[in-house]
């Protein structure tokens, strides 16, 4: 029988709380582990992964609303959208793992809006016209 390979454990500790957020076609998965502080963005810090500081900003929002959070590593998993759209994701995962860990910071989350789910996506374009809602020009004669 073939060995197998021994897991790789984190020396950051078992994950503390489960978090999912979406935003348009991104989807972020959220764990968090007790820590300093850091948020990793698959596998990259969250500074380097978001190419504007205004994505990065976004992302980190939970931790300045709820500042008990500062004690907690975040691993994000994202994948799907763009970086803008995996920035709202991260943060509404974020804030929903924050809620799982303590439900008694929901009402803060919820104040900042950190827990509404921005579920506007790109209107499909429809047949017989140029895009979703633009049509063809009209020639009366």
């Amino acid at each position: 029988m073939a060995k197998m390979a021994k897991k790789e454990t984190n020396n950051a500790g078992i994950p503390v709380a489960h978090g999912v957020g979406r935003r348009k076609t991104a989807v972020a998965r959220i764990w968090l582990r007790p820590g300093n502080g850091q948020i990793k963005v698959n596998g990259l810090d969250h500074l380097t992964y978001f190419d504007t500081q205004i994505a990065a900003d976004v992302a980190a929002i939970p931790f300045k609303v709820f500042p008990v959070g500062s004690g907690f590593n975040v691993e994000a998993n994202v994948f799907g959208g763009g970086k803008n759209a995996q920035a709202d994701a991260v943060k509404l995962g974020i804030a929903r793992a924050f809620v799982e860990f303590d439900a008694n910071s929901k009402p803060a989350l919820k104040k900042h809006g950190l827990m509404t789910v921005d579920a506007r996506k790109k209107e499909r374009k429809k047949y017989g016209q140029k895009a979703a809602r633009r049509k063809f020009q009209f020639v009366k004669r």
